[in-house]
């Protein structure tokens, strides 16, 4: 197959890349400058421009480009920043791969188990609505932005990922295994609030099944069938590193540092994979033990 990934030198699209060329696919980089190699397209999500010509062929076209959700405080600005590179740059592909005289089978969209909101102890699926607040309301605009094709006829799907568990980069590899490293780790306010994980190879697993279901379309949640909460997570870091777990931070503190982002971090997200299960997925690291052997190998 000839497939088309923005975001490719993400922690996602990175190994996403490494997997498909593994296995003889061919690689198309959409990449943010002009296009440099025969294997590049360029685009920029803020003009709303996409070179058209580079996805000619295409069989499909994988958007996993966007602003880290955790990589700043939510100031007004950010916030701005992490709406537009998720919304302006899936309009602007949706648009690109519509326009095509030959469009691809799928367009895949990246978005998260954000819109669901906070689930609080109560589990949800796909058939879930949209949470409240300002990460339900971007991920529902994300979504919407693929219109274009979804109106094209384009088998169209939302990978509603969870925390993708990592030592190669993202929240853990850069931030929660080296304070726990350091003897600094601990829980995030009570602890109580679930997390909806899943390891980086599940992850790129999940992806490829999603491109070669043909019966799958709309939103698929990309998380571990046994999501834990915080409590849980932190005692099985702990465990893996062979740290003390002692600490915790507070909820005020949490606020104080991360401004809107704490109540994503102190919010409950229950979240299961429905539609990866009922099409025949099966998670190599299901358990949030497994998941962190695997990242920190």
């Amino acid at each position: 197959m000839r497939i088309a990934v923005s975001g490719s030198t993400g922690l996602i699209g990175t190994a996403l890349v490494r997997s498909l060329h593994e296995d003889g696919h061919e690689v198309v980089r959409m990449v943010r400058r002009p296009a440099a190699a025969p294997g590049e397209v360029s685009w920029d999500p803020q003009r709303q421009y996409v070179d058209t010509g580079g996805l000619a062929g295409c069989d499909a076209v994988v958007h996993l480009a966007a602003a880290g959700v955790g990589d700043r405080p939510w100031t007004a600005a950010y916030k701005r920043e992490l709406w537009d590179s998720r919304v302006l740059g899936t309009a602007a592909v949706a648009e690109a791969v519509a326009a095509l005289d030959t469009p691809p089978r799928v367009f895949l969209c990246g978005s998260a188990v954000g819109f669901y909101g906070d689930t609080g102890d109560r589990a949800v699926d796909e058939s879930a609505p949209p949470g409240e607040g300002f990460l339900p309301d971007m991920c529902q605009a994300w979504e919407e932005a693929a219109a274009p094709a979804e109106e094209a006829g384009i088998r169209t799907v939302f990978a509603r990922s969870g925390l993708v568990v990592s030592g190669e980069g993202g929240a853990w590899g850069r931030r929660i295994f080296p304070l726990f490293k350091l003897g600094l780790g601990g829980r995030l306010g009570d602890g109580r609030q679930y997390w909806s994980f899943i390891a980086l190879r599940d992850e790129v697993a999940a992806l490829r099944h999603i491109l070669d279901t043909e019966e799958l379309a709309g939103p698929v949640n990309c998380t571990s069938p046994e999501p834990v909460t915080n409590r849980e997570v932190t005692a099985a870091i702990g465990r893996a590193l062979h740290r003390p777990t002692v600490l915790n931070v507070p909820a005020p503190v949490l606020r104080l540092a991360l401004r809107d982002f704490s109540e994503e971090v102190l919010g409950s997200k229950r979240v299961l994979p429905k539609r990866l299960l009922e099409t025949g997925f099966s998670f190599a690291h299901p358990t949030v033990a497994g998941a962190l052997r695997a990242a920190l190998r």
